[in-house]
């Protein structure tokens, strides 16, 4: 969820719009009036060269929730219009254009909600340092469906959105358009007073979302759901459309669903989280393929590590005791190579 600048908001049932009436039963069946086919997003898997696909409007036309009760637990439904959207100030899990209807959040952000999402960025960014090349985190972004005259027709707001391959992957616009823009590999939902299980995690596998993260911390706000236990779940999109529970990412190899609830949840990064972090970074290293190490990315972060010249008291090749400060090294003095673990980073 993210927040907005201030706007005036009403109760649902304070404003009940024609409109809106007329389209209840479309909603509920989740096949619309018009528009037959809609856009989905990539199949399962696809690589960084994917295209976005169109899909039955029945596969990504799930049944858009209308009470805030069993869907979206930790939420109330809110009457926000299409000109107040843009300027609405609260924490919204979802918006839908016919009904007006926004899922807003009850309890405002706080540390233990927002903490695991800045944490996943951290390690991304660490483990692209092994890898060689970026992996950008956008935070949260609206993932929105449009209608026939390109306006928002329905919007989902993740916690994290994550990129494996952001110099071609990455949207062109302000929003992630479902059928248009290659989706993120990962999204991550921070349940602490939600519980995505319930409406939003049907929603995003209709529309495609290859692989979801839902974590509940272990630091519990009092208004959190009994049945949420500390933990992080991973649900991979599979070849049928439907998320299966996965004991590790398929996004990042190797990557074990505890080994990530463990990271985001230590005060600090441990010794014992970065090496696996350095880990999964060569996995995704030699995923890549041999010429990882020749991105500008690389390169750049190689030369980085050493000043123009090298040390003027350094030997030739440089110290051969000396400890290293991360994945990010050269390979000799003033060479521009591939970042390669040194003694003291974990091997």
């Amino acid at each position: 969820c993210r927040r907005r600048t201030q706007a005036a908001q009403a109760p649902l049932n304070a404003a009940p719009s024609p409109v809106n009436a007329e389209n209840h039963m479309t909603l509920l069946s989740g096949i619309p009036a018009a528009d037959p086919r809609v856009s989905a997003g990539p199949p399962a898997g696809a690589a960084s060269s994917r295209a976005a696909v169109s899909a039955p409007a029945e596969a990504v036309e799930a049944a858009w929730p209308t009470s805030d009760s069993d869907a979206f637990p930790g939420c109330r439904a809110v009457h926000i219009s299409r000109e107040d959207y843009e300027d609405y100030d609260g924490r919204v899990e979802c918006w839908d254009a016919a009904t007006e209807t926004a899922m807003v959040v009850r309890e405002p952000a706080g540390v233990y909600h927002e903490h695991p999402g800045q944490r996943v960025a951290q390690m991304a960014t660490l483990i692209a340092l092994t890898r060689g090349t970026p992996i950008e985190t956008f935070g949260s972004v609206d993932l929105m469906l449009r209608n026939e005259r390109g306006e928002r027709r329905r919007v989902l707001e993740a916690d994290q959105t994550v990129y494996l391959r952001p110099e071609g992957d990455r949207p062109p616009g302000q929003y992630i358009v479902v059928g248009e823009d290659i989706l993120p590999d990962v999204i991550v939902e921070v349940d602490n007073t939600t519980d995505v299980r319930r409406g939003k995690l049907a929603l995003y596998e209709s529309w495609g979302l290859p692989e979801v993260w839902v974590e509940v911390p272990d630091l519990s706000s009092p208004s959190r759901p009994a049945n949420l236990k500390p933990g992080l779940t991973i649900h991979v999109l599979h070849a049928d459309g439907a998320y299966r529970e996965s004991a590790e990412s398929r996004a990042f190899p190797g990557w074990t669903a505890s080994e990530i609830h463990q990271a985001m949840n230590e005060p600090t990064l441990s010794i014992e989280t970065m090496a696996v972090l350095h880990r999964v970074g060569r996995a995704l290293r030699e995923q890549d393929g041999p010429r990882a190490g020749d991105a500008p990315f690389s390169v750049g972060c190689a030369r980085k590590a050493v000043p123009r010249g090298g040390r003027k008291d350094a030997p030739p090749g440089g110290r051969k005791d000396a400890p290293s400060n991360g994945p990010c090294s050269a390979a000799g003095r003033g060479a521009a190579s591939a970042p390669r673990p040194r003694k003291g980073w974990p091997r």
